[in-house]
C-alpha cells in the first residue's frame, strides 16, 4: 500500500504541544499554520488528524458540492446536551427536513415586521444611559438582543419572563462555551459542580417557558384564535409597554407551529421538535449579533473619521426618526460598516467538521474520521482577497469588490446546507440597531481598559468592552 502523503504542516517532538499552543490562543496557531504551510495544512492533536483549508475553492467543496460527506465534529455532541435535535446539531435527512421547514420563516419578505421590536428595544436600552458614564457595552448588547430574540421568537406573552429568559439563556451559553474547554467532558460527569447545578435549572426553566408558550399556541388555534399577517392581532402593550402600537406580524413560534410542507410530505412538528428549535434560535440567535456590534462599537471608537461618517450619513437619511427597514437600503455607508467588522472580527470564527469517506482535496486525500477546519478568522485577515487585512477599511465594499471575491473569501455566518438560516435576521438586527444606538451616542473605549480575544463558540471580547458615553444631542 502506498504511504499516505499529508500536506505541509507543523510537527514537534513534545507530545501536545501545539494542541497546548492552540488552547492558549487558537486564532494565532491557525493564522500562523495558514501564512507558514499555504491552502491546506496538516498537523495531529494527539492521534486526530486535522487538516486546515486555506482557499475559497476548497472550502466551498466542503460546504456546498460535497457537504454529504461531512458531519458536525465533537461540538456538536456537546450542544445537543442543550439544543436536542435542533437545526445547529441535526444531521442527514432529518436535518434537510427540518431546514425546509424553518427556512422560509427567515425569508427577509417574513422578517420585516420584527425590524420595529429591534429598534424599540434599542431605543428602551438607551433611556437607562447617560451623558459621560461608562459602561460594559458587551453586556448591553448581549442584554438587548436577548430580549429582542425573546419577544421575536415567543411573541407578546413573554414580558413577565422576560428577565428568567435572559438569565437562563445566559446561563446555558457559559456552560456551552464550559463544555468545550479542556477536560470540559470531566466537568459534564460531575453533577455536584456548581456550574452544573446551574445549568439544568436554567434548561429546565427555559424548556417549561417553551413549551408553555407552545400550549398557548396550539390552545389558541384549537379555539380558533388565528394569526394572518394582514391583520392586527396582539396589542404592543403586552409586548413594549406601549399601548398605541399593535403588531400585526406572528411571532415566530406561531410561524413555526403552523409550518409543513406538503409537496415533500413533511406534516408539522411535534412539540419536542418546537422545543429544540426555538432553544436553538434563543441561543444561536443573539450572540452573534451582539458581539458583532461590540466589536463595531470599538472599530468606531478607535476610527473617529469613519465614526463622523457614518453619523452624517445617519443624520442624512434618518434626520430625527427612528430608522426603520425601509431605511436599511439607503444606509450603504453603515451597512458597510457592519460588514468590515464582521470581516476583523468574525462573531464565529471557525468551522469543523468530521470526514465520513475519504477525500480528495488537490493532490492529497483526508482520510475518513479526520477533522477539517475552516477558520473565517483566517481566510477574513487574507491578502489575497483583502488588501491591507488588519485594516478597518469600510471602503472596501464596493459592489464591484464584492462580485469578484470568491464565495468563501468572506463568510461570517458559514454557508451552504448548513449556513446560518437566521442570517437575514442577523443581518437586519445588526444594521438597525447600529444606525439606532449610532444615531444617539458617540463611544469612546476606556483607555484603562484591556481588549483581547476570547474565541469560544463566537469571538466574544476576552475582557467586556468599557465604553465612555458620549451624546450627541
Amino acid at each position: 500500500m502506498t504511504p499516505l502523503e499529508y500536506p505541509p504542516g507543523p510537527h514537534s517532538i513534545l507530545p501536545n504541544k501545539l494542541f497546548r499552543q492552540f488552547m492558549r490562543d487558537p486564532i494565532k496557531t491557525l493564522t500562523d499554520i495558514a501564512n507558514t504551510y499555504g491552502n491546506i495544512c496538516h498537523f495531529k492533536f494527539g492521534r486526530q488528524h486535522i487538516y486546515l483549508l486555506n482557499n475559497p475553492d476548497y472550502i466551498e467543496g466542503i460546504l456546498i458540492r460535497d457537504h454529504k460527506n461531512f458531519v458536525k465534529s465533537r461540538g456538536l455532541q456537546v450542544s445537543k446536551r442543550l439544543l436536542g435535535e435542533g437545526l445547529v446539531t441535526s444531521e442527514g435527512e432529518y436535518h434537510d427536513r427540518q431546514r425546509r421547514l424553518i427556512q422560509p420563516t427567515f425569508h427577509p419578505n417574513r422578517i420585516k415586521g420584527y425590524g420595529d421590536i429591534m429598534t424599540s428595544h434599542a431605543e428602551r436600552m438607551q433611556e437607562r444611559w447617560e451623558d459621560g458614564s461608562t459602561l460594559d457595552i458587551h453586556k448591553e448588547m448581549m442584554h438587548v438582543t436577548s430580549e429582542i430574540i425573546s419577544k421575536a421568537v415567543l411573541g407578546s406573552d413573554i414580558k413577565a419572563k422576560e428577565d428568567e429568559v435572559g438569565v437562563a439563556l445566559q446561563t446555558c451559553m457559559e456552560y456551552f462555551n464550559r463544555l468545550q474547554m479542556p477536560f470540559g467532558e470531566l466537568i459534564e460527569k460531575i453533577p455536584i459542580l456548581p456550574i452544573n447545578k446551574g445549568y439544568q435549572s436554567a434548561k429546565k426553566k427555559l424548556d417549561s417557558i417553551v413549551y408553555y408558550m407552545i400550549k398557548e399556541h396550539r390552545d389558541n388555534e384549537s379555539k380558533g384564535v388565528c394569526h394572518k399577517e394582514d391583520r392586527e392581532i396582539w396589542p404592543k402593550d403586552r409586548y413594549l409597554n406601549k399601548p398605541t402600537d399593535v403588531m400585526a406580524i406572528q411571532d415566530l413560534l406561531y410561524t413555526l407551529t403552523q409550518a409543513q410542507d406538503t409537496e415533500a410530505g413533511i406534516g408539522r412538528m411535534t412539540d419536542l421538535q418546537l422545543k429544540d428549535e426555538v432553544m436553538t434560535i434563543f441561543l444561536a440567535g443573539h450572540e452573534t449579533t451582539s458581539n458583532a456590534l461590540t466589536w463595531t462599537f470599538y472599530l468606531l471608537s478607535q476610527h473617529p473619521t469613519v465614526d463622523d461618517r457614518l453619523y452624517a450619513e445617519l443624520s442624512s437619511v434618518l434626520g430625527d426618526r427612528i430608522p426603520t427597514v425601509e431605511d436599511i437600503p439607503k444606509l450603504e455607508y453603515t451597512e458597510k460598516v457592519f460588514r468590515e467588522s464582521m470581516r476583523l472580527y468574525p462573531p464565529a470564527w471557525t468551522l469543523g467538521r468530521r470526514v465520513i469517506n475519504d477525500y480528495k482535496v488537490d493532490k492529497y486525500v483526508i482520510p475518513a474520521g479526520s477533522i477539517v477546519l475552516m477558520s473565517q478568522y483566517v481566510m477574513h485577515h487574507d491578502s489575497r482577497y483583502f488588501s491591507d487585512p488588519d485594516v478597518f477599511y469600510p471602503d472596501r465594499w464596493t459592489k464591484e469588490a464584492r462580485l469578484h471575491l470568491p464565495r468563501f473569501s468572506y463568510f461570517p455566518f458559514g454557508g451552504g446546507i448548513r449556513g446560518c438560516v437566521g442570517e437575514p435576521f442577523a443581518w437586519m438586527e445588526g444594521i438597525l440597531l447600529l444606525a439606532t444606538i449610532c444615531r444617539h451616542w458617540k463611544m469612546h473605549h476606556d483607555r484603562d481598559h484591556k481588549v483581547g480575544l476570547k474565541p469560544l463558540i463566537t469571538l466574544r471580547p476576552k475582557y467586556g468592552m468599557r465604553m465612555k458615553l458620549e451624546s450627541r444631542v
